[in-house]
């Protein structure tokens, strides 16, 4: 799909891009790309859920969801009035595998490896605790 006028002066605006800042960024045909498929993102919502948890500084527990908009943004009002930033740097990586494969096409909820964990290795290993977070993909509720 051809991104028109209108969404590239939106996206500059959006950006705060100067007119030769927006030329070089219109210069890169993957940027075109990205936002002529980027409206999916907008009706889709990540959720990471705990499903492990031990011994966790920030009391993640079982159960606790993070969520975040379908560009990876985390949305504050609907998840713990914690989250441990830990946790947050391996939700990075789901949240970015995610978006690579709603660009290629692919539901990212059939990926195989849906989990990760926050570095800490727990007591067991010399640590403190551990969480395991497994990603989802849903449609975004009005």
């Amino acid at each position: 799909m051809k991104v028109d006028d209108e969404m590239w002066n939106l996206m500059q605006k959006h950006l705060g891009y100067t007119d030769e800042e927006m030329a070089k960024f219109k210069e890169n045909p993957r940027n075109e790309d990205v936002l002529s498929k980027g409206f999916e993102l907008l009706n889709k919502t990540i959720i990471l859920e705990v499903v492990e948890a031990h011994g966790c500084n920030t009391l993640h527990k079982v159960g606790d969801k993070f969520y975040f908009d379908g560009a990876g943004n985390l949305l504050t009002k609907f998840g713990p009035k914690k989250i441990c930033i830990y946790a947050l740097s391996s939700a990075e990586k789901l949240i970015f595998a995610a978006n690579e494969l709603l660009y290629a096409g692919v539901d990212p909820n059939e990926i195989r490896f849906k989990r990760a964990g926050c570095f800490d290795v727990g007591v067991h290993c010399g640590g403190w605790g551990h969480i395991v977070m497994e990603i989802r993909v849903e449609e975004r509720k009005r």
